[in-house]
């Protein structure tokens, strides 16, 4: 999955909720995480200058950031292209064994999944990306869906407009207006104007199905994960093959046990 340009980590602080002054901000730390994020599944090797343009720090500044990687072992080199190694894993790997959330909804959605005999996932939004953070497979021979820690866009999902639904309308245009919509098939286009209104459909259901904007095999559906001061946190979603499952089908049989194992968590996050 393409990941945004990194560079919004060099240009501008990434979390408006936890401004600090300017004599304690480190740019050299947004730089670092910004060539790590760099790389992904279409750029997994790259030369000093593509992680320059891909990152927007000069060429002679990105090159001292990928040695120092190499030094500490998070990266390699083979002398002109870098790569990341898998010790970069531990930096993610902290949140899963540390965070509240992933730990506290295991149970439930493990529950959920032998309920359900479907693949059960808990994401959060971050940025304009959704993050899956806890993941119980499917009790059938093969599992669909996303592993704990993958990475899509926010709109090509259920969960992202089943969070997204409950910001307010200012909000929620503002994020829209900043949101890059890339297509990944051709049978599935959004547009922004078509995402709001799926946006709005969630907000007035309280659900959002989604189907085969990423995989044109796949269809989802998912409610925001709300906790007992009614603040959405997450989203709980189930994933499934299309060629099973329509709508009336996921709404008649799923949706209540989604929406029950939703409920039961607000009493716990």
């Amino acid at each position: 999955m393409v990941s945004p340009n990194a560079s919004a980590l060099v240009s501008k602080p990434s979390n408006k909720e936890f401004p600090i002054d300017s004599g304690d901000l480190i740019t050299g730390v947004g730089r670092a995480l910004a060539v790590i994020e760099a790389f992904n599944d279409e750029y997994g090797r790259m030369t000093v200058s593509q992680v320059a343009e891909r990152t927007g720090i000069p060429r002679t500044a990105a090159r001292r950031y990928l040695l120092n990687l190499c030094h500490f072992g998070y990266g390699d080199t083979d002398g002109k292209f870098y790569w990341l190694t898998p010790r970069v894993l531990r930096l993610g790997q902290g949140y899963l064994d540390g965070a509240r959330l992933p730990r506290l909804v295991q149970p439930f959605i493990q529950r959920l999944a032998m309920s359900s005999g479907e693949t059960v996932n808990v994401s959060v939004l971050d940025g304009h990306e959704l993050v899956y953070v806890a993941r119980s497979n499917s009790p059938r021979v093969v599992s669909i869906g996303f592993y704990a820690g993958a990475r899509v866009p926010a709109h090509v999902v259920g969960p992202g407009p089943a969070m997204l639904s409950t910001l307010s309308d200012d909000a929620l245009k503002a994020w829209i207006a900043a949101h890059e919509f890339s297509n990944f098939n051709s049978n599935a286009v959004l547009t922004p104007k078509k995402f709001e209104k799926m946006v709005l459909n969630a907000r007035k259901n309280n659900y959002c199905i989604s189907a085969g904007n990423l995989d044109q095999g796949l269809v989802g559906v998912a409610v925001p994960l709300r906790d007992r001061h009614g603040e959405c946190k997450a989203a709980l979603s189930l994933t499934l093959q299309s060629s099973l499952w329509d709508e009336a089908l996921i709404v008649e049989k799923l949706l209540p046990l989604v929406i029950e194992t939703a409920q039961i968590l607000r009493s716990v996050i």
